[in-house]
Formats: C-alpha cells, sequence, structure tokens
C-alpha cells in the first residue's frame, strides 16, 4: 500500500486549536428534554467555557497490541494512535472496531471540516471484553481508492455473501463526498476498494443495518461538512442550505442494499424523526433534530436509530416498528464529551450491550480523539438509561 499523501492532502502545520465543552446536561433517562441551548430562531454560536486539558505529546501507532488486564469503561481503548467514529461489530465471535483514525496534525477548523484530514483506516478487535485490544494496522489508504481524493470519515463494516464490506465516505477531486465500498474476506482486512462509489450516494456517515431476514439498509448523511444540505433538489448545489428553523429539520437517508451489498435497491429515502405528537422534529430545535452519526440497531423487536445533535453535542435516539421509519423521539443515550463532534455505536456482546463512542480527552484537541466504551442499559419499557461520559 502506498503510504504516501497526495499533493491535496499535504497541510501545514498550524497553530492548534482546543475545542472546548460545557458540563453535561442534565438530562434524565427516559426522554426528559435538557436545557434548550439554542433557542428555535437563533443560529448556534458557540460552545459554552470548559476545562481543556493539557495536549498530550505526539502519539505514534507503533504497537499491534494493546494490553488491557479488563476493559477500562469511560477510558480511551487506544492510545497508539488518534481515533474516532467507533463502529464496532461481532464477527467469528469477537468484537470488531472500525474507527476513523485521525492524525496527528494541529489543523485550523472551519465549518467545512477541514481539519478532520483523515486518510486511512485501521481495524481492531476484542476477543471478549477482558483481552487485550489488537491493531491489525492499515487496512485501507486513500491512496489505494481510485476515486477518492481526500477525507476518509467515519466508516461502517457489514458481513453479507461470506465478504465483509467496508463501507466509507471521502471527497472525489470535484470535493463532494461520496460513500466507497472496500471488501476483504477476513474482518480484519486489508479491504480492497471498488473502482468507483456506490452509484447515487452522497454526504457522510454510513452505517449498514442487516436485519434477521437478511435485508440490509444504509442509513447515511451529515449537515455542514457532511454536505447533505447541498442535496435536497437530488442534485448537488453548493449553495444548498438547511430549512428555515420553523421547518422541518433536514432528516437523514436510507436505502436499501441489493443483494451484492455495492447498489443501492430502490430510491433513497428521507428518513423521518417524529416528535412525542407525531409532528416532525423542526430545523430549529437542535437538542432534537438529527446532524449525523446515524446508527440502527434492534432490541426484542423495536428499532432504535441513534444519531448525533451536532452543535448541542447529544447523543441522541428514536424508535420505531420499521426499519424505513418514521420513528419517534425518546431520549438520549450520552450526554456531551469533551470535543465537538460526537459519534457512536451499539451492539450487543456475550450477553451485554455496550455504547462505543469518543471524546478529545487524550489531546485536548478536537480533531485529535480517542475511542471509549460504557456499557449500555434498558429500563423495562424499553427506553435507554442516560450515559454520562
Amino acid at each position: 500500500m502506498s503510504n504516501h499523501l497526495k499533493p491535496s492532502q499535504i497541510v501545514g502545520i498550524l497553530a492548534a486549536v482546543s475545542v472546548i465543552l460545557g458540563a453535561s446536561a442534565c438530562a434524565q433517562p427516559g426522554g426528559v428534554m435538557p436545557p434548550e441551548r439554542n433557542p428555535v430562531g437563533t443560529k448556534p454560536t458557540g460552545q459554552p467555557a470548559a476545562e481543556t486539558p493539557a495536549a498530550t505529546e505526539s502519539i505514534i501507532a507503533t504497537a499491534t497490541e494493546t494490553s488491557l488486564p479488563t476493559i477500562a469503561m469511560k477510558r480511551p481503548l487506544i492510545t497508539t494512535l488518534y481515533t474516532a467514529d467507533p463502529s464496532a461489530h461481532v464477527f467469528e465471535g469477537k468484537i470488531y472496531i472500525y474507527p476513523s483514525h485521525d492524525l496527528d496534525h494541529a489543523n485550523l477548523a472551519n465549518q467545512s471540516g477541514d481539519q478532520y484530514d483523515m486518510e486511512d483506516y485501521h481495524v481492531f478487535s476484542l476477543d471478549n471484553m477482558s483481552s487485550a485490544l489488537v491493531d491489525h494496522g492499515q487496512v485501507l489508504h486513500v491512496d489505494d481508492v481510485p476515486w477518492a481524493e481526500k477525507q476518509m470519515w467515519a466508516p461502517d463494516a457489514a458481513f453479507r455473501n461470506d465478504t465483509y464490506y467496508l463501507y466509507f465516505p471521502a471527497k472525489d477531486p470535484e470535493d463532494i463526498f461520496r460513500i466507497g465500498v472496500a471488501t476483504s474476506p477476513s474482518p480484519s482486512g486489508p479491504f480492497t476498494p471498488q473502482a468507483e462509489p456506490m452509484p447515487g450516494s452522497f454526504s457522510i456517515d454510513p452505517a449498514v443495518f442487516v436485519d434477521d431476514d437478511g435485508q440490509a439498509y444504509m442509513y447515511f448523511g451529515g449537515l455542514w461538512g457532511g454536505q447533505l444540505e447541498k442535496w435536497t433538489t437530488g442534485e448537488y448545489d453548493p449553495n444548498g442550505a438547511e430549512p428555515d428553523y420553523d421547518q422541518p429539520a433536514l432528516g437523514p437517508r436510507v436505502a436499501k442494499l441489493a443483494a451484492d451489498m455495492l447498489h443501492f435497491d430502490g430510491p433513497i429515502q428521507e428518513l423521518s424523526i417524529l416528535d412525542e405528537n407525531g409532528q416532525p422534529i423542526l430545523a430549529g430545535d437542535h437538542d432534537r433534530r438529527f446532524f449525523e452519526a446515524s446508527w440502527l440497531h434492534k432490541y426484542n423487536g423495536t428499532y432504535y436509530f441513534s444519531y448525533s445533535t451536532g452543535d448541542t453535542h447529544y447523543l441522541a435516539y428514536a424508535t420505531s416498528d420499521n426499519p424505513l421509519g418514521p420513528f419517534t423521539f425518546r431520549g438520549y443515550v450520552l450526554n456531551p464529551v469533551l470535543g465537538w463532534t460526537t459519534h457512536h455505536s451499539i451492539v450487543e456482546f456475550q450477553g451485554k450491550w455496550y455504547l462505543f463512542y469518543h471524546d478529545s480527552s487524550l489531546s485536548g484537541m478536537d480533531n485529535k480523539r480517542c475511542i471509549k466504551v460504557a456499557e449500555l442499559t434498558y429500563n423495562e419499557d424499553g427506553t435507554i438509561q442516560l450515559i454520562n461520559p
């Protein structure tokens, strides 16, 4: 594999930007609303002040195994390199984690997300929650993807047809996010990419869910740097904008996947997220509206769609009896973490449920994050108990 950056990826070393975040909000389990930080009709103006830890020294990925006598809940799982957006799956009796790989760069932040200049993926695995965490090394690099130019953001993985599929967003030479697919006979890779992105794909954060009947679905999309608002007409519009605050919020996109797992099977649909009265969540409701980081899991026959609220920094969730929705907002999974972004996965393993997520506690830098895990608990009525990071 090539280890050389493309010219468009070469980024000058700039002044480090520390991202700070407010203390945890006071939401309660069962869907009670948190204090509203960005009232309807106002644009977000920043984050509440919070103490930011001093940045650590540079971390170099050299180890292939990290000794963990027991998994330290809510502590960084990986300290040999910066990781984010953990997608966790149980394959072949183990947990495999597919995160994005934050580079040890100090980049200026902007609304397009150029500070997130990731260029490759590693895969990690756990035999159990008390075993050593294994780094299987680099499994895919942007230089190996013919159509991709830069910014390999949050990936996901799936298994079907005796094949493991790695789904990933990246920008093409026209600076437009597309979604690519790479395949491997092993969950640990390496992965071989398709020559072109998925036909009709756009935006970021693909999450693939394979239902009990074998039908696979992809959920995707992200606002602002993720470009979702630029696709409201069905074509890319560089001037595309979010709806007015009193209009329904943009929803994530969902589509069935074809049997080959490389194409969409039918139209791409907008996923509806409704409030407790069956009305669409409004664009100005930044505490509940979808921003990015789709994830779908199933518990006791109910579909749970969880996502990030973006500038209010919650992991929220909604439920439905249909994987295509509509979904009804139920509450929150995780209170805000240190750092601007929040992204996660939820997985059942050896009789317990776990939330994998990330924050910036390892470095104090928003674009140099670390993945963590916490046990997830359901109430008797199916609601999820709120986790404090």
